[in-house]
């Protein structure tokens, strides 16, 4: 068998972490600089026949062409034709949209992806606007409550209680050495669904097939976690086909304990530069999990984080377009968790930064409202810890709209998780304050959003700079069509991740951050504004990834946390090489 590249390298030469032939441990040539090598089709063995058209990596279905269905033994296995890359997209589009139910085209797109990868990436990258409420949300939450009735094939690694003492066990088991994002829920917390238990993978594989799709981290690097340690969710409970442990949430030494032992393996079996994603934790172990690893692993809470920085952005870019700064706004949250707090601290970081001034100062321009009313200092004794930092000198203020009247806030911005809370009341009250008022509801599904952008349209007279966190119609009033931007974390993780890989970071910081949300906010147009978008157009997300990742990373080597030296001459360039491509290689 020939065991030479194209330009000669015999295959064993290449060191598998070599940035020079393409990427980061770009061990099975998946990266954008590699797209013109030939590449071996290796699975134990070299895949052929049967098993080769059963592989999901390597199988290209009808695209396999004359010279490989020889040379592969695939003559008789497949129909004569050979059909091209772009016609099996052309097909799959089709087929998926003949199905009028969402949960269909979900887990018609899942069962692709066992089938074939590179066709799944390159339909929901050619067609991410269309695909991506079918991958995430809202669709991933109606398939994370009926995840044990639809499941047919396990994605990722199911940790349980069952599993204490043997977890790093568990993690040889994965088939893959070589990974670089993780992604791990214990469930508790899915959207704004609450407690799903061991049905909340639907989240870790979601989110990393968006780390595929719109960062460009290979597949074979990303690994979904689901730590199952019970639920509390009684249907669940007695539901036949659940599939996690029946019984109710470990909590205290016993939750610590096996969460201790997971990061510990984590890092003893993947290093010190594996990025270790908390996604869908309850507040009180979303935040204790931050606090407690941020020192000593490469760990990144997207609902805390990520939230908060796509949100910032947004601000940035609408208030750079009206000629407004930061530091002159005052900010009403309804919603005191892991989003809200996360946002007002990263808000507090930037005005701190461009004032020069305390952050303690800073954080006196931020109220939130939890669900016992506005939160100040007469409250600090029954607060938890993270809520008493937005605890300011006030009277008690029982509901939002009083809260409204009482602070006139020019941003308001909802990550309650409760649907239906900015009223026309609230929204009115806005509009008589503010000539311009930014309205952000961010909870999701959709059945969860604060108010639709219909209301926020109508009820403030056209005059709402209004985003949303899950999609919204463009809506037409008085004439003047409005398109609502969505405050989508997909705008910031892939990018950040892809960052802090192509670098080599070993922590990461809120100035990286800071830096993701300046380069998001910088890419809003004047022309975009107008239409009433305060975030650049989704179709260009590779793109965007691309400049988000190259200041992530740019930071990185500034703050002297990144490992992969000497740096980049130009970090956007090589951060566009590393990229994950779909398109079919040709094969030996």
């Amino acid at each position: 068998m020939d065991g030479n590249l194209k330009d000669g390298a015999p295959v064993v030469d290449i060191d598998p972490k070599s940035t020079v032939g393409g990427g980061v441990e770009d061990v099975y040539g998946e990266d954008c600089a590699t797209e013109d090598q030939l590449v071996t089709p290796w699975t134990v063995s070299v895949a052929s026949g049967y098993s080769l058209l059963r592989n999901p990596r390597y199988n290209k279905g009808l695209a396999f062409t004359e010279k490989e269905r020889d040379a592969h033994y695939l003559r008789g296995l497949l129909p004569p034709v050979v059909g091209s890359q772009e016609l099996q997209v052309k097909k799959q589009m089709h087929n998926i949209r003949q199905y009028q139910v969402p949960l269909q085209k979900y887990m018609a797109m899942m069962d692709l992806e066992e089938r074939n990868e590179r066709l799944f990436y390159k339909l929901l990258i050619d067609h991410v606007e269309e695909l991506l409420p079918i991958i995430y949300t809202p669709t991933v939450g109606e398939a994370c409550q009926k995840y044990g009735s639809i499941f047919r094939h396990p994605q990722g690694l199911y940790i349980s209680l069952k599993e204490k003492g043997k977890v790093l066990e568990v993690l040889k088991n994965w088939h893959e050495r070589s990974i670089e994002v993780i992604v791990v829920t214990d469930g508790e917390r899915i959207l704004g669904l609450g407690d799903l238990g061991c049905q909340g993978m639907g989240i870790p594989v979601g989110k990393l097939a968006l780390y595929t799709a719109l960062g460009g981290i290979r597949p074979s690097a990303c690994l979904p976690i689901t730590i199952d340690v019970g639920t509390n969710n009684e249907q669940l409970l007695k539901d036949e086909f659940y599939i996690g442990l029946r019984q109710r949430r470990a909590t205290g030494k016993e939750y610590d304990d096996l969460l201790h032992e997971f990061m510990t393996s984590i890092k003893q079996n993947y290093g010190e530069t594996v990025l270790i994603q908390f996604e869908d934790f309850a507040n009180h172990n979303a935040f204790a999990l931050l606090e407690k690893y941020h020192n000593t692993h490469l760990v990144f809470n997207d609902d805390i984080q990520g939230t908060a920085a796509v949100v910032l952005a947004g601000f940035v870019a609408a208030l750079r377009l009206l000629g407004r700064s930061l530091a002159e706004q005052r900010f009403l949250f309804l919603g005191a968790g892991e989003a809200g707090t996360g946002i007002a601290e990263l808000i507090a970081l930037e005005i701190s930064k461009q004032t020069k001034t305390p952050l303690e100062e800073a954080r006196k321009k931020i109220w939130l409202v939890d669900s016992k009313g506005l939160i100040v200092s007469s409250r600090k004794d029954s607060l938890q810890q993270f809520k008493t930092p937005w605890a300011h000198d006030h009277e008690p203020v029982k509901n939002l709209v009083d809260a409204v009247k009482a602070i006139k806030p020019t941003i308001l911005i909802g990550s309650s998780g409760v649907g239906k809370t900015f009223t026309k009341e609230v929204i009115e009250a806005m509009v008589s304050y503010n000539e311009k008022p930014i309205i952000l509801a961010l909870s999701n599904p959709t059945s969860q959003s604060e108010c639709t952008a219909e209301e926020a349209y109508t009820w403030s007279r056209g005059r709402a700079i209004f985003a949303s966190g899950s999609p919204f119609d463009p809506v037409e009033y008085n004439g003047i069509v409005y398109v609502p931007g969505q405050a989508n974390n997909a705008y910031i993780f892939p990018g950040i991740g892809l960052g802090l890989v192509i670098s080599g970071t070993i922590r990461v910081h809120n100035e990286m951050l800071l830096a993701a949300s300046e380069v998001l906010a910088g890419l809003v147009t004047q022309e975009q504004f107008e239409k009433g978008l305060i975030y650049p157009p989704f179709s260009n997300i590779r793109k965007i990834s691309a400049h988000i990742a190259a200041s992530v990373a740019a930071k990185a080597y500034e703050l002297g946390v990144a490992t992969r030296l000497p740096r980049p001459e130009n970090l956007v360039k090589y951060a566009e090489s590393c990229m994950y491509t779909p398109n079919y290689r040709n094969y030996r």
